[in-house]
């Protein structure tokens, strides 16, 4: 693949920046909905009587749903294009995320089953937006620019935290846990609007000059993926490649991105789910208090998520192949990410937020899973290929929540959970260094 890199990118044009700018916003948004639960979470489960184990279950509703929804959110992608299904996409979230508000209208009972189907039909909605978003910047950005715009939208999920975290503490405590969920519903149906007016192919952009988008193709941007002519192309596919699915989860170096993925996530997900309540839990913290806490590690997530995009592409534009710019950040990130196991041997709070906020700066170093997959999937199915990365990574989202809940009310304290979660960032780390091997483009076979 060949790079252009003499004319400074700055230089040529500066569209493609204001779609990664659209990328983070609605994937601040996306990450935003997810944690409403998290910090509403403590008074919640005291005014629904709901057990440790019965909020891992509630916490986990959303995953099973988004693992459901990746494959046909990826084809759907593909068929119709990430404009389009990103947008009904967020409408539909957002809805559901603002109908969670009135579940405290129900009896217990009830309630706790409508928070558990809510919550599952939000991760059901969302599940195309993450595909999306790896398809997007496959079409908008060459390989050299392609692990920062990655880490750019990734790093998203701290800035989340960091904007709204404070702010959902606010209101649970002013106004009540359902405010929260109707306070971001309306911010999303709002982010949807401002969605169709920014987002378009590159060869369609109004905005776009010659030279930009010669650039970015030379680099290797795949410019015609979401085009009207690539669209029709992809109407004309069969409506599912049962072979091109069997290639993807029968190659050694995407299985190893598949399981890397998958422990990354444990990492985000006790993050925006048990994070908060392990601060008021079993640091004593206040709701107010842990929701402006939480947003310390994650405003060093967020500044790692960058950084290790802006690593990699440097690493990448230095001349190293484009396994040592991606593995090299991952791994050290991963091993960063272990310092979090330490807080079970420190009482002070502020060494306990400096030790998570350690171990967050390394999540986000290491979290480039997305702009591998830009790399690895093939033009045809890249929404498939990015549902299928997708599905395999938010297996996490079921089986953290989920598992943690059964140890704190096994042991009574988080600290087994901390165990387990920086356990995973080390297979998280084995997976790249050992299984993956070279990372490069995968070349499809004709479907069988």
């Amino acid at each position: 693949m060949t790079v252009a890199t003499s004319v400074p990118a700055t230089a040529i044009g500066r569209v493609r920046f204001s779609i990664a700018a659209m990328l983070f916003a609605v994937t601040i948004v996306n990450y935003a909905d997810r944690a409403t639960i998290a910090i509403a979470g403590p008074v919640m489960s005291r005014d629904l009587g709901l057990s440790a184990v019965q909020m891992g279950f509630v916490f986990s509703a959303f995953g099973w749903s988004y693992v459901i929804g990746q494959i046909p959110g990826g084809w759907l992608l593909d068929r119709f294009g990430s404009k389009t299904v990103y947008f009904v996409s967020i409408v539909t979230w957002s809805l559901f995320t603002l109908l969670q508000g009135a579940v405290g209208l129900l009896a217990a009972t009830s309630a706790v089953y409508a928070l558990f189907a809510l919550r599952f039909l939000v991760g059901f909605a969302e599940s195309p937006s993450f595909p999306a978003n790896a398809r997007i910047v496959a079409a908008w950005y060459p390989a050299n620019e392609r692990g920062t715009a990655s880490a750019i939208f990734n790093s998203a999920q701290y800035f989340a935290t960091v904007l709204f975290a404070p702010i959902m503490g606010w209101i649970t405590v002013s106004l009540g846990w359902p405010y929260v969920f109707y306070f971001m519903g309306l911010i999303g149906v709002l982010i949807s609007v401002i969605w169709l007016r920014v987002l378009y192919a590159p060869n369609q952009h109004p905005r776009i000059g010659r030279a930009e988008l010669d650039y970015i193709e030379r680099g290797g941007a795949l410019v015609n993926m979401d085009s009207d002519n690539g669209r029709e192309a992809a109407r004309n596919q069969p409506p599912f490649e049962w072979g091109y699915l069997r290639q993807l989860v029968s190659n050694r170096m995407m299985l190893g991105i598949y399981l890397g993925q998958y422990c990354i996530n444990t990492l985000t997900f006790f993050f925006i789910s048990w994070f908060p309540v392990y601060l008021v839990q079993q640091r004593g913290m206040s709701i107010l208090n842990a929701g402006m806490v939480a947003s310390v590690p994650a405003i060093c997530g967020f500044l790692g998520g960058v950084l290790g995009g802006v690593i990699s592409d440097f690493i990448l534009r230095r001349g190293w192949s484009l396994t040592v710019a991606r593995k090299t950040p991952i791994v050290a990130g991963m091993l960063l990410s272990t310092s979090m196991v330490i807080c079970n041997y420190v009482d002070a709070q502020w060494l306990v937020v400096v030790i998570m906020a350690l171990a967050f700066f390394g999540k986000g170093i290491g979290a480039l899973g997305w702009a591998v997959v830009s790399d690895t999937c093939p033009r045809e199915i890249a929404g498939l290929s990015g549902g299928l990365f997708n599905m395999f990574g938010n297996i996490s989202s079921i089986t953290t929540p989920i598992i943690i809940g059964y140890i704190i009310q096994g042991t009574g304290s988080f600290n087994g959970a901390l165990v387990f979660v920086g356990a995973n960032a080390l297979v998280a780390m084995f997976s790249y260094l050992v299984v993956v091997g070279e990372i490069k483009r995968l070349q499809l076979r004709k479907a069988a």
